[in-house]
């Protein structure tokens, strides 16, 4: 049989193979219909939008909004310290104005740990907003707290949760992950979108000897890995640091040698009221050596007391004393666990140095360790406080002397193991000032990521994806909030611009009594200054101001002196002009004119 014949013969079954035709009319005679092409649908998702409204381009105050069709979920709500160009504000929090004008798409608030900068901005936030909030319990206990200081305890579902255990928002689905911090309870989170899987660290580091056993789950990030993982979005406060963040119970090592060269001193240990870990590792030492322990400063003892009722800190029997008995033991009996690492200027530590707390005094049988590196920003405040230290005559261990302190964040190693793990398609550099986002980006590109995957956003940036692409499409309203006092948001760029002037050049007051019916001036003008120059020793000046505004008031106008706008301005002109003529500087002028 010839097989090319075969084949040459060979008809296919025609109603096996035809094609439907959507159409009236029946085919040409002589045309095989054609086989018709079917090609792949192109999948639309949903796009998922991520919006950072802090921790980005700055230190502290962590926010993050993630957003799928009508659902919304917060990731964190922090605060950050004012600066030096933010007289008398308190606090700083993130601008909330975008999630208020969302809020029926609010669907819960994730917190990561519970630390300040990601939580103290919580209980403004939920005054204007109702959602259930969600963390580990040692989260929740210091969220409580902080609710129950604002009276709005009771109107906030707390939600419990564990590593590996999922929420849904919505669309979008929450798993926590457990990592290392230098908190317990700290647990980043992998967010399940219809765009992909998208993980976020949090605060982390990878320690493979924590003080509580509970090492990070690195298995589960490698599983992500595996899985396919849309974007990375990792913490950079340590990316400019080479190697790997050092252990925590490296610290109780130092602290066995430094109890020891303490020998019959009294120990004073200033450290983050925060870091769990570290005060288990003094109260270990301090039931090795025999001695008591105390605790000093507010926020000391609320810690410490949630994490005796949660069981994050095991203390053996009769150890912790109260602070109003340790007159009954000697110096080499006691341990005292303080705040005040930073130099904060009422902290306990501080008004111990000042000589200015009521139940310590500082003498040269005291044995102080400061178990924190100072924060930027805060380094004359710590030297302030280790000088007064050492005039009353005690030791002072700080900073690098000794290993006293390990941060608690991942070094470029660590952030190196993370992108190897998850293999991310796009990468976002999280949590830092500028320098560490770009240090981190650089980071990314050595591990292989495309340079048009890594997106350095501001906050107040929208960054849109749908799983094939990830971009910054908008912005929303972000920037700063400031706290002073029960004010919120009442301090603004004017009213710092006037604080900042009072604090610079001072105050003039310029004061006349005018009788409304006459127009006639029966009183002043008297001057009063503030921060501008010692009255008593500047008379001449006084005398010649004094002078300088008789002269202008006797110069106006009947009608001058009945615009009182007009007449404040041309007195502050004139006063200004004189001032700077014989003084070289500018303070602020304030007339004030009475009714008689």
């Amino acid at each position: 049989m010839n097989n090319n014949n075969n084949h040459q013969n060979f008809q296919p079954n025609r109603k096996k193979y035809a094609v439907t035709r959507h159409t009236d009319q029946p085919p040409q005679k002589g045309i095989r219909p054609q086989k018709k092409t079917t090609r792949p649908r192109e999948q639309h998702r949903a796009p998922v939008r991520i919006i950072p409204l802090g921790g980005l381009n700055e230190i502290g105050k962590n926010m993050t909004v993630f957003e799928c069709s009508n659902d919304m979920f917060i990731l964190d709500c922090g605060l950050a310290f004012p600066d030096a160009e933010m007289p008398g504000v308190d606090i700083v929090i993130p601008d909330f104005s975008y999630v208020e004008h969302h809020k029926d798409k609010l669907r819960g608030i994730v917190i990561t740990h519970g630390h300040e900068d990601h939580i103290g901005g919580l209980a403004y936030l939920l005054k204007k907003v109702n959602a259930p909030v969600y963390g580990s319990a040692m989260t929740i206990g210091l969220i409580r707290h902080k609710l129950e200081e604002h009276g709005i305890l009771n109107k906030v579902p707390l939600n419990v949760t564990e590593p590996r255990k999922t929420i849904h928002m919505g669309c979008m689905t929450v798993e926590f992950i457990k990592v290392n911090h230098s908190i317990p309870g700290s647990m980043g989170v992998i967010i399940y979108t219809p765009a992909g899987i998208m993980v976020h660290t949090g605060d982390f580091k990878v320690d493979f000897s924590p003080v509580d056993g509970e090492r990070i789950d690195l298995g589960r990030f490698g599983e992500l890995g595996n899985r396919g993982v849309l974007a990375l979005m990792a913490d950079s406060t340590n990316a400019e640091r080479p190697g790997y963040t050092p252990s925590e119970s490296k610290v109780g090592t130092t602290f066995e040698k430094l109890f020891t060269k303490a020998r019959n001193r009294r120990i004073i240990i200033a450290t983050f009221s925060s870091n769990i870990h570290r005060i288990q590792q003094i109260i270990n030492m301090a039931a090795k050596t025999k001695r008591k322990v105390a605790v000093l400063g507010r926020s000391m003892v609320n810690v410490i007391a949630t994490a005796l009722e949660l069981g994050y800190l095991e203390v053996p029997k009769n150890i912790i004393i109260d602070i109003e008995t340790i007159h009954q033991y000697a110096p080499e009996q006691l341990v005292l666990i303080t705040t005040g690492s930073q130099g904060e200027p009422m902290s306990a530590l501080t008004r111990m140095a000042m000589h200015d707390h009521n139940k310590i005094e500082i003498t040269a049988m005291d044995f102080i360790i400061l178990s924190a590196n100072p924060i930027p920003g805060n380094e004359k405040h710590v030297t302030k406080v280790v000088n007064e230290l050492l005039k009353s005559g005690a030791e002072v261990i700080y900073e690098s002397m000794y290993d006293v302190h390990v941060s608690g964040h991942a070094c470029q190693e660590e952030l190196k193991l993370m992108l190897a793990l998850t293999r991310p398609k796009f990468y976002l550099p999280m949590h830092g000032e500028y320098k560490h986002l770009v240090k981190n980006r650089g980071l990314a590109l050595e591990m292989g990521i495309a340079k048009e995957n890594i997106l350095l956003a501001s906050i107040g940036d929208i960054l849109e994806t749908d799983g094939s692409y990830m971009r910054i499409v908008g912005q929303v309203p972000a920037g700063k909030t400031l706290v002073d006092g029960l004010g919120v948001g009442d301090v603004g760029s004017i009213v710092l611009r006037d604080r900042k002037h009072l604090s610079e050049d001072g105050l003039i007051i310029i004061i006349i009594g005018i009788q409304r019916s006459t127009n006639e001036i029966v009183s002043g003008p008297d001057i009063v200054s503030r921060g501008f120059v010692y009255v008593r020793e500047a008379e001449d000046l006084m005398v010649q101001a004094r002078h300088i505004m008789r002269c202008t008031l006797s110069e106006c106008t009947y009608a001058e002196l009945r615009e009182w706008a007009s007449l404040k301005l041309k007195l502050r002109d004139k006063m200004s002009e004189f001032i700077f003529e014989q003084t070289k500087r500018s303070p602020m002028i304030l007339p004030i004119i009475m009714e008689i």
